[in-house]
């Protein structure tokens, strides 16, 4: 006789999972699961309603997972050090768990995005405490800032395929996440500048046609917003926006290489103006900081609607996505040449990850010098690595807060 496994959720779960994380929920059918699980369509709707109904099972049963691990980790002696230990073992095991939430939330319905955000915010908290037990000479701010940062090390996992022996793996991502634990956040800027210096620009049609369609993207998800969408929002009929994109996919490809085509300039401006690779490499960081900061519609639209380009553009922007990382990665290694290349690709993922992040987070997006900041943050993750890479760190060692 033929029975079902008793843990054939979990296995629809974790299947899902892994799909989502690499080719988005639009990307993913009930089907899909069913087959990457071992199973007919019928068989997954025994266990859930349907596609977002598994979403939001994924998503919540991760955050139990990481609750779980959190609170053991609390526990024992040393608890900040505990808990980067543990999670850096959940993420190099479990490299979904850690970041499916930051792409994927606004599918659900509105009741289970409100308990992601619960659990998360007692998640951050539990992270928060932590520190400052620490630390106690940190400011509650400061705190949540480098807690945000430090889940993002360890959620950069989740956008990369580079691996490492598991021992190695997770001694690297728990030095790489204490040495933002460790970080001494510089002085908030005071603006010097005033709103009479600040003149309008007056954008082309096309321009703000542009910069309408990535806000939406952005905010709704590509598949959800039509071209009427688009007009309307910037003031014109539908059917006028055909003048200048023959449809959405054109006006996604035109977003895509609006920002490859920023960070590749400034990239090549800024290495070659350096007077030093370590120079180079922080300018490199500062740069991208800032215009993300500056972009953060177009980063948005870049790394989550990547799956809607077509076929032909989508492989050309993956490629030139790469060969953006390539650069951090060698300049990381001409500081450091001692320094493997996966570990090299671990850092530069890990620093770019706390910029992307942290530029989309509520909470910290209202900080006055959050640009310094994130810039500070991705360069201490890098140093730690290229002083990894120079021997200074023995591969057997923890470090601590």
């Amino acid at each position: 006789m033929n029975s079902r496994p008793r843990n054939r959720k979990e296995q629809l779960t974790d299947a899902a999972a892994e799909l989502f994380r690499r080719h988005g929920y639009h990307g993913v059918s009930v089907n899909d699961i069913a087959a990457a699980a071992g199973v007919t369509g019928p068989a997954v709707y025994r266990h859930f309603r349907g596609k977002q109904d598994v979403l939001a099972h994924v998503l919540l049963s991760g955050l139990d997972k990481f609750g779980l691990v959190t609170d053991q980790a609390l526990a024992r002696p040393e608890p900040l050090h505990a808990l980067v230990e543990a999670v850096s073992a959940l993420a190099v095991e479990r490299r979904e768990v850690t970041a499916l939430w930051r792409w994927q939330g606004r599918h659900l319905d509105k009741a289970d995005q409100i308990k992601i955000v619960k659990r998360g915010t007692e998640l951050i908290g539990d992270w928060i405490s932590a520190l400052r037990d620490a630390r106690p000479e940190l400011p509650l701010s400061e705190a949540e800032l480098l807690s945000w940062a430090a889940l993002s090390v360890f959620g950069s996992v989740a956008d990369h395929h580079v691996s490492l022996p598991k021992r190695r793996f997770e001694q690297l991502l728990g030095t790489m996440a204490c040495a933002v634990f460790r970080s001494s956040l510089p002085d908030s800027p005071v603006s010097t500048r005033h709103e009479w210096q600040r003149p309008p620009v007056q954008l082309s049609r096309r321009e703000e046609l542009l910069t309408v369609a990535t806000r939406l993207f952005r905010e709704r998800g590509y598949r959800d917003v039509s071209m009427e969408d688009i007009g309307a929002a910037a003031g014109i009929a539908g059917p006028s926006v055909y003048r200048h994109f023959d449809g959405k996919a054109e006006l996604l490809m035109a977003a895509g290489y609006r920002m490859a085509d920023r960070l590749q300039m400034d990239a090549r401006r800024v290495i070659e103006n350096a007077p030093s690779p370590h120079e180079a490499l922080t300018g490199l960081v500062s740069s991208y900081v800032d215009i993300v900061w500056r972009s953060d519609d177009l980063l948005s639209v870049f790394a989550s609607e990547l799956g809607n380009v077509p076929d032909r553009d989508r492989k050309e922007l993956v490629k030139v996505q790469r060969a953006y990382v390539a650069e951090w990665v060698t300049l990381l290694r001409t500081v450091a040449p001692d320094l493997p290349e996966p570990e090299a690709r671990i850092a530069v993922h890990a620093a770019l990850t706390i910029v992307n992040d942290l530029t989309r987070t509520p909470r910290v997006t209202t900080r006055p010098g959050l640009v310094a900041e994130l810039t500070g943050l991705a360069v201490a993750v890098l140093d730690t690595a290229a002083e990894a890479g120079s021997g200074n760190h023995a591969h057997g060692r923890r470090d601590k807060v």
